[in-house]
């Protein structure tokens, strides 16, 4: 990087920061979470309006959405104490195996059902589960929300990442097989299971490093005798080491710093983990307001009238698979009842991770067609079937319309689901009912 681009990046920053300061007002006074004003300014900032967060500065700034991340993870698992979970019973484990699987199974059925492309419903199922947690973790800190349903929220949507990541590994296998066996090339695929490897593998070391950092960290810190500032640079560091280990090795960055935070929890004193915990409520705000800044100017309006069909049947689908499958897993849990009403509506926000996963499945199926066996088969494929719903067989097309619809629909999610979280705190009378 140049002087003069450092030099506009230190000045872009700047301005970000303190319109960002006024955007975040501006929304507050309109009763709605600062972070919505935060996105807004990224829209108006972004390659959708004025360009000045253009692709190239969201890519070298990219490495302070992941800080930005592996603190809001961090910051969960500092919250998820066993001893306070075991009071939420086993309602918690079923919730979130609920929400995810019918998140993943409505959507499946619902697109499987509009476009009669089984593959193509899978990759949309797939995505489904997939949460953004940095939104429901801000609403939360943002009006210090206390209460059952709060902890209830920190545990859901820290873990049912490890279940997204394994939903999203299964399915994506299963609808590659479909797609090659429908196109007649079925040797290509591979085995689902040996698909399945990598996904699996993923989970298992983002938990066992989580695990040694986090012991690391007890360690380390415990010599710390005067905390504060001490702390704050300690908590950095093992901060930052989750998050480059993870990005390094493609992990889950999300897991791997969730569990540093709960092996802190869960094995120091609770006068330790206050000395901890508290710096970073002084650094959080920082944080969200360049994070979701930076996530508004990702987000590409100009995509919303792409939604079509499939986009509103998806918005529609994976909304009711959430909440409903939060419902049937409180219920079934039999947790207390505010938490059953409520923590369905305070776990819809999605971003990132899903046109992250959405992504790689373009890529892989843009590989897939370069194969002459693949790519003859498709076109084939396209010229028996041109102008019938059959025509979204081919890979690109179908890599395509994923994409574009999740980009889409992302926006939505990123608006709606902190507003949500925030409506479902205060019917759980655990922020001010007029914050």
């Amino acid at each position: 990087m140049n002087t003069l681009f450092r030099e506009e990046i230190i000045l872009l920053l700047g301005v970000v920061l303190l319109v960002g300061y006024y955007s975040g007002g501006f929304a507050r006074r309109l009763r709605l979470p600062s972070l919505i004003g935060f996105m807004i300014l990224g829209v108006l900032l972004g390659p959708s309006l004025a360009n000045w967060l253009d692709k190239e500065t969201q890519h070298k700034l990219g490495f302070i959405t992941s800080v930005a991340l592996g603190f809001v993870a961090f910051g969960i698992g500092a919250e998820l104490s066993f001893r306070e979970l075991g009071k939420l019973g086993r309602g918690i484990i079923t919730i979130i195996f609920a929400e995810s699987f019918g998140a993943f199974l409505i959507v499946w059925g619902a697109v499987w059902a509009l476009t009669g492309n089984l593959p193509l419903a899978l990759l949309f199922g797939s995505l489904a589960p997939a949460s953004a947690p940095a939104g429901t973790v801000a609403v939360i800190q943002e009006y210090r929300a206390k209460g059952s349903l709060t902890q209830a929220l920190y545990a859901v949507v820290g873990f049912d990442d490890g279940l997204a990541i394994l939903i999203f590994g299964f399915a994506f296998a299963l609808a590659r097989l479909l797609l090659l066996r429908e196109l007649g090339v079925a040797e290509e695929a591979g085995g689902i299971l040996a698909a399945m490897w990598q996904p699996l593998l993923e989970i298992v070391l983002s938990l066992g490093i989580g695990t040694v950092l986090g012991l690391g960290f007890r360690l380390l810190a415990r010599r710390i005798t005067r905390g504060g500032s001490e702390m704050l640079i300690m908590t950095f560091a093992f901060v930052f080491l989750g998050v480059g280990i993870s990005e390094h090795f493609h992990l889950s960055l999300i897991l791997t710093n969730m569990v540093v935070g709960m092996v802190v929890v869960n094995t120091c004193r609770e006068s330790f983990v206050r000395q901890v915990t508290s710096p970073l409520s002084e650094i959080m705000p920082l944080l969200f307001l360049l994070f979701f800044t930076l996530a508004g100017a990702h987000l590409e309006v100009d995509q919303l009238p792409r939604l079509g069909m499939v986009g509103i049947l998806y918005i529609v689908a994976r909304s009711a698979g959430l909440v409903g499958g939060a419902w049937v897993g409180a219920s079934l849990g039999k947790v207390e009842t505010k938490i059953k009403k409520y923590i369905g509506l305070g776990i819809l926000s999605q971003a990132g991770v899903a046109i992250g996963r959405s992504l790689i499945i373009t890529r892989d199926f843009a590989e897939l067609v370069k194969d002459p066996k693949v790519a003859e088969a498709v076109a084939r494929h396209v010229e028996l079937h041109q102008g019938t719903p059959r025509m979204l067989y081919s890979p690109t097309i179908m890599g395509a319309a994923l994409l574009t619809t999740v980009t889409a629909t992302c926006i939505v999610f990123e608006i709606i689901g902190p507003i949500l979280t925030k409506i479902a705190l205060q019917r759980a009378g655990e922020i001010r009912a007029d914050a």
